[in-house]
């Protein structure tokens, strides 16, 4: 991979994990309400991915969408005012942590409903199959919404009519708090893709080039014209499901097992420079072998360029919660004006 592309992975999983930390922390604060569901951990997933697709391409995400709105360009202070609940959020202040939405970024919302996404996607992607157009819908979803319903309703339309779908699943091992094989008969997800005959993989989900790779080789089979695909990506959030969540009862010892793999430290460290013995027994064995198929002795990026992407992130992060914080919140008449937006006058009460 060009080490410049490598460098612009970095700075996302990087603004990724400041965004969501200093998230957790205005939530503490009082500034950010209702639920928030955060993603450190997940990153190598959310910028393997999206970096993989192609700007026409639409996104369905999930109520842990933050981080995939801004790796698909949302900026940051509009994220982070929807956070808050102001007018200049990218839903207007209405729909908060769980409702990001950008239409021109065809970016088509966080869904807060388990298995919603499906369905949503299943229908972006037969409208683009009518029209015979080139582009593709990445659904993302979490293990915990295989069990719905609406999985093996969508995942039969979309194979049955071969609709350009990219299924993703972000498996972190918990639904909520229940462990995978605790509630779900088969624990690979991917196998289930094949009762559809969906061709599926499961891959290294704290490993941001070989999400990548699989995503691009995915996207090549769906716009050739060969159906939906479907990929698991096996990774870990650190914290609990939602800030509501301790996270108590997962073993300390698989929670540093895998900060040890941590996904950003492992691009920071393939990109400075080739870890000493040392940094490689800390790091682990897995860590090793991924490093071995993508550095090189002298690096790709100095550590005065990495100070300059932390500040420059830093700042970022920084600004946008100066921005949610100075703007104002929404009125009664911008409520009203969202509930008659439909384009034949209906209203939704």
């Amino acid at each position: 991979m060009e080490p410049d592309v490598l460098r612009k992975m970095l700075r996302d999983m990087l603004l990724a994990r400041a965004f969501e930390e200093r998230a957790a922390g205005e939530y503490t604060k009082g500034n950010i309400s209702g639920f928030l569901h955060l993603y450190p951990g997940e990153e190598a997933v959310a910028v393997g991915v999206l970096h993989a697709a192609e700007p026409a391409d639409y996104i369905v995400s999930t109520y842990r969408e933050h981080v995939h709105a801004l790796v698909r360009g949302l900026p940051a202070n509009v994220v982070m005012a929807e956070l808050f609940g102001k007018k200049t959020g990218c839903s207007g202040g209405m729909g908060g942590s769980m409702h990001l939405f950008d239409r021109e970024r065809r970016f088509m919302g966080g869904y807060a409903i388990v298995g919603e996404t499906f369905p949503v996607a299943t229908g972006i992607a037969y409208a683009i199959a009518l029209r015979e157009l080139p582009e593709a819908v990445i659904c993302f979803f979490g293990d915990g919404a295989v069990n719905q319903g609406t999985f093996h309703e969508s995942l039969n339309m979309a194979a049955l009519w071969k609709l350009p779908v990219l299924f993703v699943c972000e498996n972190n091992h918990y639904q909520i708090g229940t462990e995978i094989h605790r509630h779900s008969a088969v624990a690979e997800v991917y196998k289930r893709a094949g009762a559809y005959h969906v061709p599926a993989r499961k891959i290294d989900g704290m490993d941001v080039l070989a999400v990548h790779r699989a995503t691009q080789e995915a996207l090549a089979q769906i716009r050739s014209g060969n159906g939906p695909q479907f990929l698991e990506f096996e990774t870990y959030r650190f914290r609990g499901h939602s800030m509501a969540d301790p996270g108590s009862y997962r073993p300390k010892v698989e929670l540093q097992a895998f900060e040890n793999e941590d996904p950003v430290k492992v691009v920071i460290a393939e990109t400075v420079t080739y870890p000493s013995a040392g940094e490689i027994a800390i790091a682990g064995p897995d860590n090793i072998e991924r490093l071995k198929g993508h550095l090189d002795s002298n690096g790709h990026l100095s550590s005065r360029q990495l100070d300059a992407i932390r500040i420059e992130v830093a700042e970022v992060v920084e600004a946008a919660v100066r921005f949610a914080s100075e703007s104002p919140e929404p009125t009664l008449a911008d409520a009203e004006a969202a509930l008659n937006c439909n384009r034949h006058g209906e209203v939704l009460i």
